[in-house]
């Protein structure tokens, strides 16, 4: 091929280059701007996706047009060729993987918001966050697959190649796999969530749930540490989620003195049902005479408090215990607590006593005995909610 043709040539088709790609990206502005003043006046989204869809596949198609049409003004034959055919198929492959995964994901999201609908849950849009990096890479590897098919590269050693490295990578990423798998697990079964406050069995920790990530939960607990558990440790252990719990329920027992009267103590359920009714947060059900005391006759006690707010419901109990102290001081009735009779002989102490015997009352230091709420620790509150 004469040189004088090739530089007569060029500027030819280096005019042709720029004046069609400076069409192709005012075509492109125009046209994507008059369509979206037409898809606004629209109610639905599934246009928008359109347009947007179009604008970015055909904008590098039709370059790629006039970058072919540019070059075959150029009388040369030879690499050249092979390489504009080349790129002219890798950037049609990366269109269409682009506009395929586009596609993809739009139809996931479109069932997965009707879904969340019908159920009113949204753990299907979590699990397409989580899944959106697994399928484009998935597209994007059949993409190059279906590439290099159309270039006439043998692809036996690659299968074969691929097949030996995903062995190996299945066993290099079994646990990550397995991780993954937990974390579906967790979103779909919806033991816990973001915020909740929970009490994990095994470890002891006392935490509540700042995020649930693919491979580990993080968890901030009442002492502010943050504490990181793999998802596949956190779902096997057994787990208490205060946050949907919806009443706590309250059980102890108080005494009387013995020679509290029987009238009186037939009273007394009827007014501590009076006192529990008054509080706002508490719902009465059940007050006894139970048992005859080591010095005291007992009465338990067994209300609800239909709220999982810790301090709400220790508030609720203040009440109540303070209006039973005002109620028994009111009524004359007397708090019993544990006493020691001494029998003294008369002769021996020197002094006479009608009966032949003394009884003191001694009072005794008693530690009193810690009310839970069910399924809370041995302290009165969890670290930390005090």
């Amino acid at each position: 091929m004469p040189a004088q043709e090739l530089i007569a040539a060029l500027p030819v088709a280096l005019a042709k280059l720029m004046g069609g790609l400076l069409v192709v990206w005012l075509l492109g502005r125009i046209g994507l701007a008059t369509a979206t003043r037409l898809t606004r006046r629209t109610a639905t989204t599934t246009d928008d996706f359109i347009v947007r869809a179009a604008h970015k596949a055909l904008v590098p198609m039709l370059s790629m047009t006039v970058v072919v049409w540019a070059w075959e003004g150029i009388p040369y034959e030879g690499i050249g060729d092979r390489i504009v055919t080349a790129l002219t198929g890798l950037v049609t492959a990366v269109v269409l993987v682009q506009a395929t995964n586009g596609i993809l994901v739009r139809l996931l999201t479109s069932a997965f918001q009707r879904l969340a609908k019908d159920r009113d849950d949204d753990a299907g849009f979590e699990i397409l966050t989580a899944l959106k990096p697994m399928l484009r890479a998935v597209v994007w590897v059949l993409g190059g697959v279906i590439y290099m098919q159309s270039l006439g590269v043998p692809l036996g050693a690659l299968w074969a190649l691929l097949s030996a490295g995903g062995i190996g990578a299945g066993l290099a990423l079994q646990k990550p796999v397995a991780e993954f798998f937990e974390y579906i697990y967790i979103l779909l079964d919806k033991p816990f969530r973001n915020g909740d406050f929970l009490h994990v069995g095994d470890s002891g920790t006392w935490a509540r749930v700042e995020q649930v990530g693919i491979h580990s939960t993080r968890l901030r607990s009442v002492d502010g540490e943050l504490v990181v558990m793999t998802n596949s440790s956190l779902a096997n252990q057994t787990l208490s989620n205060y946050t949907v719990m919806k009443r706590r329920r309250r059980i102890y027992r108080f005494g009387v003195t013995y020679d509290t009267l029987p009238q009186v103590l037939k009273q007394i359920p009827t007014m501590v049902r009076a006192i529990v009714e008054g509080v706002k947060d508490a719902d009465f059900d059940r007050c006894h005479f139970v048992e005859f005391g080591a010095s005291s006759l007992d009465f338990e006690l067994c209300y609800n408090i239909p709220t999982n707010d810790y301090v709400q419901a220790l508030d609720a109990q203040q009440q109540v215990n303070v209006a039973l102290v005002q109620m028994f001081a009111e009524q004359g009735i007397e708090f019993a607590f544990p006493t020691r009779t001494l029998y003294l002989n008369a002769q021996a102490s020197g002094h006479d006593s009608p009966a032949g015997q003394t009884t003191d009352k001694l009072p005794q230091r008693q530690t009193p005995r810690p009310h839970q709420f069910p399924g809370e620790p041995s302290t009165a509150a969890p670290p930390g909610e005090r």
